[in-house]
């Protein structure tokens, strides 16, 4: 049985050392997975095929003002003797001649004049629409920055209760090894003891769900940054420490009112949305072109046409536009005040997302203040609770209270101060200025 334990253990620990040496470390900073989580973003693959698809239509607009040219032949064999009758004066057609075959060809070239500006409307419209794709993309990428920097804070105080709990594990542990030769010198009941290893196993509990949380984060961040799942990112924690000049709530609505990039988007729709009420008008009206050809037929021992070249205008005009009623220009109607309804929504929301992460940072900035002067009175009663349980005069108990206490608010001030950071760049979000470097 030994034996067979023995070798467990063995291969146990061959097994974790393995894995730790799978386990590939990468230090980042916030920044640097930032652009990592930017440059793998599967949203963004989608935000560029987008882009792709607005420019081909861009493409297809301008190519309507470029000339139309057509080229068309056709050969044609007749198996059985066409009966030709030609009816011009002085001109006999009595059996007709002998016809098996036929070839001809034209060419056709149109040349567009006049419109009614549908072309124009077109191109430009759809220059708006590359301009909200390429906007959208941007906003996407603004909003990726910070689902970045929110799962780096969340990996970030994750690792830093680990460490908060590890320093007191060892410290807890030494305790009950002096505690331990206390009771065996007849020092201390047992039961205190006993209440002192209860409180190092809870350290254990806490530690080992702080070890989960880290290891989830760290996948979660593998995923976003587009890392293999077994590599161990180790966080920068200089980034909590960024100065944050907080301005007056005004000037970050001004901020947003001028920056947001789907704002910007949503105006160039507007804009485009115009432009094809517009161009829906311009389809009441006739269509100009300059039109020339030329054509070429034989037909042997019966007639051969060459050098037809023809030039002139042409002139469309759908007579059916004067009874039927314009759907497109409803359409285009009603979209644009589907856009003007959407902007004045998505301005109202803008100043209240403002509003509202503006006094999550004030929030966030006064929390820290309030955990800090929780953690000295915490570091400062369990100093005295000490000095009282060495010379007798607190229990067990109250050491124990006192050194959770301790823990707990040593812990809080540092997801304060990270919660802080991220609640400032969720202000930044919102008024479009997040920075991405």
């Amino acid at each position: 049985m030994k034996r067979i334990n023995n070798s467990v253990i063995a291969l146990s620990l061959l097994l974790g050392m393995a894995n730790i040496h799978a386990q590939e470390k990468k230090q980042l900073s916030l920044d640097e997975a930032v652009q990592l989580g930017i440059q793998n973003s599967k949203n963004l693959k989608i935000d560029a095929a987008k882009i792709e698809e607005a420019t081909a239509d861009l493409l297809e607009a301008k190519n309507r003002q470029l000339p139309e040219l057509k080229v068309s032949g056709s050969y044609m064999y007749l198996p059985i003797k066409p009966t030709v009758d030609i009816k011009l004066p002085g001109v006999s057609g009595a059996g007709g001649p002998d016809v098996h075959q036929v070839a001809y060809g034209s060419v056709n070239l149109s040349v567009p004049i006049y419109s009614g500006g549908r072309i124009k409307y077109g191109i430009q419209s759809a220059k708006y629409l590359v301009e909200a794709s390429k906007l959208s993309t941007e906003n996407d990428k603004i909003a990726i920055a910070y689902n970045v920097a929110q799962a780096y804070n969340n990996l970030f105080k994750a690792n830093q209760s680990i460490k908060v709990l590890e320093e007191n594990l060892t410290a807890s542990q030494k305790r009950d090894e002096t505690f331990l030769k206390l009771e065996n010198n007849g020092v201390i009941a047992r039961n205190d003891r006993l209440k002192a290893n209860l409180q190092t196993s809870n350290i254990e509990l806490q530690l080992l769900d702080a070890k989960n949380n880290y290891n989830i984060a760290n996948i979660n961040m593998d995923l976003l940054l587009g890392l293999p799942d077994n590599t161990e990112i180790e966080v920068d924690q200089n980034y909590i420490d960024e100065s944050q000049d907080v301005k007056a709530v005004d000037y970050y609505v001004n901020e947003a009112r001028e920056n947001r990039k789907d704002l910007q988007a949503l105006d160039q729709q507007r804009k485009a949305a115009e432009l094809g009420s517009k161009a829906a008008k311009a389809e009441n009206l006739p269509s100009i072109a300059f039109t020339g050809g030329y054509v070429a037929a034989d037909i042997p021992k019966f007639l051969t046409v060459y050098n037809a070249v023809n030039v002139g205008v042409g002139i469309s005009y759908n007579l059916s536009n004067i009874w039927k009623e314009n759907s497109s220009l409803k359409q285009s109607k009603a979209r644009e005040m589907q856009l003007s309804a959407t902007n004045e929504l998505l301005n109202d929301n803008i100043k209240l997302d403002v509003n509202r992460e503006y006094q999550n940072t004030d929030y966030s900035k006064k929390r820290i203040a309030v955990f800090e002067k929780s953690a000295e009175q915490a570091n400062e009663n369990y100093r005295i609770t000490k000095n009282k349980y060495d010379n007798g005069l607190a229990t067990m108990t109250e050491l124990l209270d006192a050194d959770a206490a301790q823990i707990s608010a040593n812990v809080g001030v540092i997801n304060a101060k990270a919660d802080a950071a991220l609640a400032y760049r969720k202000l930044l979000q919102t008024t479009g200025t997040l920075t991405i470097k």
